[in-house]
C-alpha cells in the first residue's frame, strides 16, 4: 500500500514539474517566486517576527508579574510539624501553596524607554525587509532583461548565418557556371564558418544569462525555462521630469534604508534614556498569599467527660507539699477532658494557615561597579554610530541617484546613435550587396559592410536595454511601479 502511494506521489510530482517546465514565464512571475523563496527576504522575514516578539515582550514587561508556587513533600521519622513547629514521630504529608505577585512602580522610565525602543526597532526590520525585497526585484529585472538581450542577440547572429548560407548557395551556382572565381565561394565559407562560431557564442551568452536568473530564482540549473519577451517601448525622445536633486529628494524620504537608518537613530536615542534610568531608584509594590498543609495536624473532640489523673512525678515543679508527719511529697494533679484527636482537613488548615503580605520596596544605587555610567556611554556612542550611518546611507544614495540619472542621459544618447548608425549601416549593406551580386565590388567590401551591420544591431541592442533599465531605475527612485 505505501508503495502504491509513493508511486502516486511520484507521477504527480513528475507531472507537476514538466508542467512547470513548459511554462511560460513573465517578468512579474519571475519577481514573485524569487521574492518568495530569496534566503535574504526569509532571513528579514524572520528578523522582522523576532523583532514582533521583543515589542510585545517590551509591552507586557510593564504589567504586573505575578507567580503561583507549590510544594508537597512525604516525611517520615522524627520530623518538625510545619504548622506547628513541633517535634513529631510520625509519617508526615505536607504542601505549600503561594501566590505573588511584583508591580514595578518608578525605575526613570527605564523599561518605558525600552518599549520605545523595541517598537521602533521593528519599524526599522519592517523596512529592512522591504529592502531586501527591493534588492531581489532589481536583481531579477536585470537578470530579466540580459535573458531578452542575449535572445535578440542570438536571434541577430541566426539571420546573419541565414543570410550567409544563402549567399554563399547562390555563390557556389554562380562560380559552377564560370560567373565568378573560386575564391568567392572560399570566402564565404570562411565567413559562415565564422558566423557559426558566433551563434554559438551568443547561444552560451543565452545559456548563461538562463543560468544567473535560475540562480536569483533558487532554480536547479538543470531546470528548463522559457521566458517571455515583452513588447517594450523605447523612449526615443526622454523626458526627465525632475532633475538630480528632486529625485534625490523624492528617494530619500521614500527608500527604505533611508528609513531604517532614521528609525535606528531614533532607536539609539531611546536605548540612551533607557541607559540613564539606572541612575534613579527603583520602587516596587510586592504581595503575596500564602497558606500550609500537614497530616501531622490534630485536632481534638472532647465526648464532655473528665478524668483528673496526677501530673509527671518526675518533673519536681509538679510537686505541690508534703504529708505531714510523713513527709510524703503531694503532686498535682489535672483534669483531662474525654474525647478523641482527629486529622485537621486540608480546607480548614488552608484557611487557618492562610497569610497575606504587602510591601513596598525601594532600591537606590549607590555603586555598582561602573556599569550604569559604563552603559550610558555605550549608549552615547551607539547614538553616535546610528547618526554616521544614516548620513553614509544618504550619501551612498545621492551618489546612486547623481549615478543613474547620468547613466539614463548617456544610455539615451548612445541609442539614439546607436539608431542612426543602424539605419546607415543597413542601407551601405543593401547597396554593397547590390554592387556585389552585380560583381562591381570584391568580397571583402561585401564581408565589411555586412559586419557592419551585424555590430551595429548589436549595439542597438545593447544600448535598447541599457536605456530600459536605466530609466526603470531612474522610476524606482521615483517611487514609481518598475513592473507595469
Amino acid at each position: 500500500m505505501k508503495k502504491y502511494f509513493f508511486i502516486l506521489w511520484l507521477a504527480a510530482t513528475t507531472t507537476s514539474f514538466a508542467q512547470s517546465e513548459d511554462k511560460v514565464w513573465t517578468l512579474r512571475e519571475c519577481v514573485d517566486y524569487a521574492v518568495a523563496n530569496n534566503l535574504n527576504v526569509m532571513r528579514s522575514v524572520y528578523s522582522r517576527e523576532t523583532g514582533e516578539i521583543n515589542a510585545l515582550q517590551s509591552k507586557l514587561v510593564m504589567l504586573p508579574s505575578v507567580n503561583a508556587n507549590g510544594s508537597t513533600g512525604y516525611n517520615w521519622g522524627r520530623n518538625i510539624d510545619p504548622t506547628t513547629n513541633s517535634f513529631v514521630s510520625e509519617r508526615i504529608t505536607s504542601a505549600n501553596m503561594s501566590l505573588s505577585g511584583s508591580l514595578l512602580l518608578w525605575n526613570g522610565f527605564r523599561q518605558y524607554y525600552g518599549m520605545k525602543q523595541s517598537v521602533t526597532e521593528l519599524d526599522a526590520l519592517s523596512e529592512d525587509l522591504i529592502k531586501a525585497k527591493n534588492d531581489v526585484i532589481l536583481n531579477v529585472i536585470n537578470l530579466y532583461m540580459g535573458v531578452i538581450f542575449n535572445k535578440e542577440l542570438l536571434g541577430n547572429a541566426q539571420s546573419q548565418l541565414n543570410s550567409t548560407q544563402q549567399q554563399l548557395e547562390r555563390t557556389r551556382k554562380l562560380a559552377e557556371a564560370g560567373s565568378v572565381p573560386k575564391a568567392n565561394v572560399l570566402n564565404l565559407e570562411a565567413q559562415n564558418a565564422t558566423n557559426e562560431l558566433n551563434l554559438i557564442q551568443r547561444e552560451n551568452a543565452l545559456n548563461l544569462s538562463l543560468l544567473q536568473l535560475k540562480q536569483a530564482l533558487q532554480l536547479p540549473a538543470s531546470t528548463e525555462i522559457e521566458v517571455e519577451v515583452p513588447q517594450i517601448s523605447v523612449e526615443r525622445d526622454l523626458v526627465l521630469d525632475q532633475t538630480a536633486e528632486e529625485i534625490y529628494g523624492t528617494a530619500v524620504s521614500s527608500m527604505p534604508e533611508i528609513k531604517a537608518a532614521k528609525l535606528r537613530r531614533t532607536s539609539a536615542d531611546f536605548a540612551l534614556r533607557s541607559a540613564r534610568g539606572n541612575y534613579y531608584p527603583r520602587i516596587t509594590l510586592n504581595g503575596s498569599i500564602s497558606s500550609i498543609y500537614s497530616s501531622a495536624r490534630k485536632e481534638f473532640l472532647s465526648d464532655g467527660s473528665f478524668t483528673t489523673v496526677n501530673t509527671d512525678p518526675t518533673n519536681p515543679f509538679n510537686q505541690i507539699g508534703y504529708v505531714q508527719g510523713t513527709n510524703q511529697p503531694i503532686y498535682a494533679t489535672r483534669i483531662v477532658p474525654g474525647g478523641n484527636f482527629r486529622e485537621v482537613s486540608f480546607n480548614q488548615q488552608y484557611n487557618d494557615n492562610l497569610g497575606r503580605n504587602l510591601g513596598l520596596n525601594i532600591s537606590i544605587p549607590l555603586f555598582n561597579g561602573y556599569a550604569a555610567r559604563a552603559n550610558v556611554k555605550r549608549s552615547i556612542i551607539s547614538k553616535e554610530q546610528a547618526r554616521i550611518n544614516l548620513v553614509q546611507q544618504e550619501n551612498t544614495l545621492r551618489q546612486a541617484v547623481e549615478t543613474a540619472v547620468n547613466d539614463v542621459l548617456a544610455a539615451h544618447r548612445t541609442y539614439i546613435s546607436s539608431e542612426k548608425q543602424v539605419n546607415a549601416r543597413d542601407e551601405a549593406f543593401r547597396m554593397t550587396k547590390q554592387r556585389f551580386d552585380a560583381g562591381a565590388v570584391n568580397f571583402v567590401e561585401y564581408q565589411v559592410a555586412e559586419n557592419d551591420l551585424f555590430q551595429a544591431k548589436s549595439d542597438l541592442l545593447r544600448a535598447k536595454y541599457d536605456l530600459i533599465f536605466r530609466k526603470k531605475l531612474i522610476d524606482f527612485y521615483q517611487g514609481k511601479p518598475i513592473l507595469d
